[in-house]
């Protein structure tokens, strides 16, 4: 049986088993990958989910969210600083997230340790007229 302790391929060292495995089944090739466990019952228990996400990313194919990177800018973060001149920027990546447009406004509300930025409607104005 096995070692359970076996590191599981990734990358190249993944690719390069795989071509040398194409005969075997699925499981057999997540098996011999390191793709596995064993149980208490000394049974070997393979890892298929692990095993096909490694697959994917050996290939170059993100998964989740960072997929949608596109390789110039910085990554939003949900984070602002306070610059040096005391104004705080939101960057376009959240402006556009949000659909908004130059001109629109906000309403500034304090609190103890936060701020709310609440949109005032466009068509206020018009009404007061």
């Amino acid at each position: 049986m096995a070692d359970s302790k076996t590191t599981p391929l990734t990358g190249k060292a993944l690719l390069q088993k795989m071509k040398e495995i194409t005969h075997l089944p699925k499981r057999e090739k997540a098996k011999e990958c390191g793709y596995f466990s064993i149980t208490k019952d000394k049974q070997v228990r393979v890892n298929l989910t692990d095993f096909y996400d490694a697959l994917l990313a050996a290939r170059g194919i993100p998964l989740g969210p960072e997929s949608t990177k596109d390789g110039r800018g910085r990554e939003p973060t949900y984070r602002v600083s306070v610059h040096k001149n005391g104004q705080i920027v939101i960057g376009s990546t959240y402006t556009q997230e949000m659909g908004l447009k130059p001109g629109d406004e906000f309403e500034i509300k304090l609190g103890y340790k936060h701020i709310h930025l609440i949109q005032l409607d466009g068509n206020k104005d018009e009404d007061d007229e």
